[in-house]
């Protein structure tokens, strides 16, 4: 009966049925405790294994069991009580028996949800005899504290890795931006032909969108059409926010409009697409249609629809949405909305109302903020605000040279030379150097990237000759008119030997 009650989520019920026991036996104490445990009542399980162990009524003593133990280890875990885990852990190497699986991979996994990783390590090393889950359980503890060089290493020692294992370690790599990572992991899943499912996809989408890596991306799509993954939103709103962020808004939109269902996500999603796209009036007219469809907004969609406000030139709009989010739905703005509003206010040219909205925010400016302001008064010659800006970069990032350079580039196009040295010269002085450019490109589904001056590639010299043939006055034909047939052909057929080159 406690056992229907447990599957059927009725706890009081089974709670009254346990008090007309006078003698409970420990089959029924291992009852409530797995009942209460799977409802997420944590601290009535840990009170009824209490009550196992100083059971009034009891003519002999009860002593928990090998069934006891993961419940209750479990119970401790969802509390996050760490204290008490260790004296269930105390009581399992006095009651209970010297090895047994369950109870050590409960054991695992309250010491990693408890972010002590050295006692779980022990736990594992300990074991003699380790299943799927107590691999999983180790390496989810490293990924979710970051500690990717030892998750990765455990990995590859799993012997039967599964796909947890696969989806802990792109989730892993993609949490700590190291999309390159997960991207390979995933090739490595699929080359060994274990399929993807729902969250592995959710999980590496973001590392598609922050890589460009159309190529991969698509195929997800594919492959979730035909597995019919598509019906879930989380799906659909990381494949919209992947298109979206490698610029193919079109697909996007027959994505969104595909959708059965959609959540406050998709609508944001897309919003904030259409205005990072060049199409924020369309990105307005969504957000009306969200209100008509009586989806409530929150954050995210309002800090889409600043950015299209923004990108329009639709200053005066950006305002009232700013206050109609307080006003209407009770948002308090975060810096983010703030640096949108500054944005928002500098590229119409109102520099002078980005400050005062500056000076009263709730919360300290961030250098984003600054420097967005300090970029907008190079745009309309406003050195007085720009000099406030610089006064604040230069104690917020004290060592970037951009701000200076962009500082320095608002002297010159007043012609204050002399301010423009004394810049230079502020710069050479602190020995700051301007970060590198770096851009990725995907070619044959594998993203390459590219920094400025890295000359270490393997394809250097072929590349290097490339630019070098295209930029040659001898072999490039200025005029195609003036070119004879046989430069035409040489200089092609130069480019297609380098560029094969290139790409193996």
């Amino acid at each position: 009966m406690v056992d229907v009650c447990d599957y059927s989520g009725n706890l009081d019920y089974a709670s009254l049925l346990f008090k007309q026991v006078l003698e409970p036996n420990v089959f029924l104490f291992n009852a409530m405790i797995r009942a209460y445990t799977h409802n997420h009542m944590y601290g009535s399980a840990i009170t009824s294994y209490k009550q196992m162990l100083r059971h009034p009524e009891a003519e002999n003593s009860i002593f928990p069991d090998k069934f006891t133990f993961p419940f209750v280890i479990k119970s401790c875990a969802g509390l996050y009580c760490e204290g008490l885990g260790r004296q269930i852990h105390a009581q399992v190497c006095k009651f209970g028996p010297e090895s047994h699986l369950l109870i050590e991979n409960a054991l695992m996994d309250f010491y990693t949800k408890c972010d002590n990783l050295t006692d779980a390590h022990k736990v594992f090393e300990d074991m003699t005899e380790r299943d799927v889950i107590s691999w999983n359980s180790l390496l989810s503890g490293y990924v979710r504290l970051g500690q990717m060089r030892k998750a990765r290493a455990l990995f590859e020692d799993i012997p039967n890795k599964t796909i947890v294992s696969w989806t802990a370690m792109i989730s892993g790599y993609t949490r700590i931006g190291c999309y390159t990572d997960a991207l390979e992991i995933f090739r490595q899943m699929q080359m060994l032909g274990i399929e993807p499912d729902e969250i592995s996809i959710v999980s590496v989408l973001p590392a598609c969108s922050q890589l460009g890596a159309l190529e991969v991306g698509k195929w997800i799509h594919r492959y979730s059409d035909g597995m019919r993954l598509l019906q879930s939103i989380c799906v659909c709103n990381a494949l919209i926010e992947m298109y979206v962020k490698c610029g193919c808004i079109d697909q996007a939109w027959q994505l969104f409009n595909r959708m059965l269902e959609r959540d406050v996500i998709s609508w944001s999603t897309m919003i904030a697409g259409l205005a990072n796209n060049g199409k924020a009036g369309e990105a307005v007219e969504l957000f009306q249609d969200m209100q008509r469809a009586q989806i409530e907004p929150n954050g995210i969609t309002f800090l889409g629809l600043l950015s299209a406000c923004s990108h329009a030139g639709l200053w005066n709009e950006g305002l009232k949405y700013f206050d109609f989010m307080r006003q209407e739905y009770s948002i308090e703005p975060g810096i983010e909305h703030y640096g949108c509003l500054v944005d928002l206010l500098g590229r119409a040219g109102r520099l002078d109302q980005a400050l005062d909205k500056i000076t009263k925010m709730p919360m300290k400016p961030d250098s984003k903020i600054w420097g967005s302001l300090l970029s907008a008064c190079r745009s309309y010659w406003n050195l007085e605000i720009a000099i406030i800006a610089m006064e604040q970069l230069s104690e917020l990032e004290p060592d970037d040279a951009g701000n200076y350079v962009l500082l320095s580039n608002i002297y010159a196009d007043l012609g204050r030379w002399e301010d423009v040295s004394r810049m230079r010269k502020i710069i050479r002085s602190k020995s700051m150097k301007k970060a590198p450019g770096c851009s990725l490109i995907e070619v044959n589904n594998v993203v390459l990237e590219f920094v400025s001056g890295d000359d270490t590639k393997p394809f250097a010299k072929d590349m290097f000759s490339m630019i070098e043939l295209l930029v040659s006055d001898q072999s490039v034909p200025n005029d195609e008119l003036e070119a004879t047939p046989e430069d035409c052909s040489l200089f092609y057929a130069k480019i297609k030997v380098c560029s094969k080159s290139f790409l193996l």
